[in-house]
C-alpha cells in the first residue's frame, strides 16, 4: 500500500494506544507491516528493561493493521481471538524496536498473524507473537 494509508493509519492511531505508546508505522503492504517504537522511559519497568505489554501493543497492532488490509470481501470488521507471544530478549531506554507482521494464514472465518520484534540497536530479536483474528460478517 501506498505512503498516504501508512499516514492515515498513523494518524488514526495517534490518540489511541498505539500512537500514545509511541509505535509508527512505516510500512503497509499485503504480505507485511512494518513499524517502531523508540523506548522512552515510561515504556521502562521496575527493572530496567522494557515493558512486555508495549511489546505486545506493538506487535498487535501491526497484525491488526494486516488484517485490517487482507480483509476478505464482504466482512465488516475482526476481533482478536488470541494472542501469544514469547519473549527471547528485551531493550532499554533510548533503544528502539522494530516489528514485521506477516500473515500465516488468511482464511474468510480467521487469520493468523505473525509479528516478530527486533531490538534495532542490537539486533537481536526480542519477541515472536502470534494472534488468531476473527473475522466479522
Amino acid at each position: 500500500m501506498n505512503d498516504e494509508r501508512v499516514r492515515e493509519i498513523n494518524e488514526f492511531f495517534s490518540d489511541r494506544v498505539p500512537g500514545v505508546l509511541g509505535v509508527e508505522t512505516t510500512e503497509i503492504a499485503e504480505e507485511r507491516v512494518v513499524g517502531h517504537m523508540d523506548v522512552t522511559g515510561p515504556l521502562i519497568a521496575g527493572t530496567g528493561f522494557l515493558f512486555a505489554p508495549a511489546v505486545v501493543a506493538l506487535a498487535d497492532s501491526l497484525a491488526a493493521i494486516g488484517v485490517g488490509a487482507n480483509r476478505p470481501e464482504g466482512s465488516n470488521s475482526f476481533t482478536t481471538i488470541e494472542l501469544k507471544a514469547n519473549f527471547l530478549g528485551s531493550a532499554r531506554e533510548g533503544e528502539r524496536v522494530v516489528g514485521v507482521a506477516t500473515p500465516a494464514h488468511r482464511g474468510r472465518s480467521t487469520q493468523v498473524w505473525d509479528c516478530t520484534v527486533t531490538n534495532e540497536t542490537t539486533g537481536k530479536t526480542i519477541a515472536l507473537f502470534r494472534c488468531t483474528q476473527m473475522i466479522l460478517y
